[in-house]
């Protein structure tokens, strides 16, 4: 804190007594970037669900997960980011010990509905381009539904030792040995805790679904460049059409496992640096700009998704146009797009 720091007076209307939190003026701006990034994501997500969920042609098994996706990241930006904000607004954790223990808990569950929805969509269009003739269209919504059952169940699970562990501890600056209480998942002592924790993290949330999804772009890759060698230069045009949507599918999925990668990435790193210095508080500016940067990067994270699929579907564009600017009834889009075709593209 600086001495250009403001004081806020918030009255306690049970007790009668009154707190003292000193709010850092750079904050504010730091929090209005959170604010821009709540309301649009949050804009393009709501609009992304309406338009999959609403729109009878844009009811595929993709989509669907997209909406899944989507769901989580709504989740994350009106719950965390506001929370993520208010750090750096005042010098106090404002949420208490069970604010503490939920909001890690729900931070982590969403990180990974994201990165495991990525992973089984990679699964789905290998699925659909290596191995067509195995995809049942008849089974593709209770396929879809126990799929992201799954992904929900084991994102809870493996958010549950955040919720446990995660309390308010003590910490000390290294330079002026000021004390804090703040949210962390593992207090100042046990190095080896952190340690373990950063680094399970960083490969079961990071590098080992992104190891996977690399394994089936492969093979994606292989089977597509086979498919234009092998294809007959006059007639198929049928086939021709096949073969262009399914590129179209891959690299819309490709651009959102790209983008999780690069918004990810330095947050993760930031959380191994700290932890493999738990016993220091670094206080440089570098460091703060660097964890600064990741935490929004990470966020804007939940609301890119929408807008990528935008610039990429003209199809996903139409309808989206039409749910945001609301120019058209819910009848009249029903009507429209039943009766266009059943196959439609991300």
């Amino acid at each position: 804190m600086s001495p250009e720091d403001s004081a806020v007076v918030l009255l306690n209307a049970s007790s009668g007594e009154q707190h003292h939190y000193d709010v850092w003026l750079p904050g504010i701006w730091i929090a209005a970037v959170y604010g821009v990034i709540i309301v649009v994501g949050l804009v393009g997500n709501v609009t992304l669900l309406r338009t999959c969920l609403t729109v009878k042609s844009m009811r595929t098994v993709p989509n669907l997960f997209l909406s899944s996706l989507a769901v989580g990241d709504a989740l994350l930006l009106v719950t965390c980011a506001p929370v993520d904000a208010s750090r750096y607004l005042v010098d106090k954790w404002l949420f208490g010990r069970v604010g503490c223990k939920v909001i890690p808990f729900i931070q982590l569950t969403s990180v990974g509905i994201s990165v495991f929805t990525l992973t089984v969509l990679s699964a789905d269009r290998y699925k659909a381009i290596v191995r067509p003739l195995d995809t049942h269209r008849s089974r593709a919504t209770l396929s879809f539904c126990s799929r992201a059952g799954a992904i929900w169940l084991l994102s809870l699970t493996l958010a549950v030792p955040e919720a446990v562990f995660s309390d308010l501890h003590t910490f000390t600056t290294g330079h002026t040995n000021e004390t804090f209480v703040t949210c962390a998942p593992f207090p100042h002592a046990g190095e080896m805790h952190q340690k373990i924790h950063s680094t399970a993290s960083f490969f079961i949330f990071y590098i080992i679904p992104l190891f996977v999804i690399s394994v089936y772009y492969y093979f994606i890759a292989r089977s597509l460049i086979r498919s234009s060698v092998d294809l007959p230069a006059e007639g198929h045009l049928h086939l021709q059409k096949q073969i262009k949507s399914r590129k179209r599918l891959a690299k819309t999925v490709l651009v959102f496992v790209g983008l999780f990668a690069v918004c990810w990435l330095p947050s993760h790193v930031i959380y191994l640096y700290r932890s493999y210095h738990y016993d220091q508080v670094d206080t440089s500016l570098g460091h703060f700009i660097a964890s600064v940067s990741a935490r929004i990067l990470a966020f804007a994270n939940s609301c890119v998704n929408p807008f990528a699929l935008y610039l990429m579907s003209q199809s996903f564009r139409k309808h989206f146009n039409k749910q945001l600017l609301c120019c058209s009834s819910p009848r009249r889009l029903h009507s429209q797009s039943s009766g266009s075709t059943n196959i439609t593209t991300v």
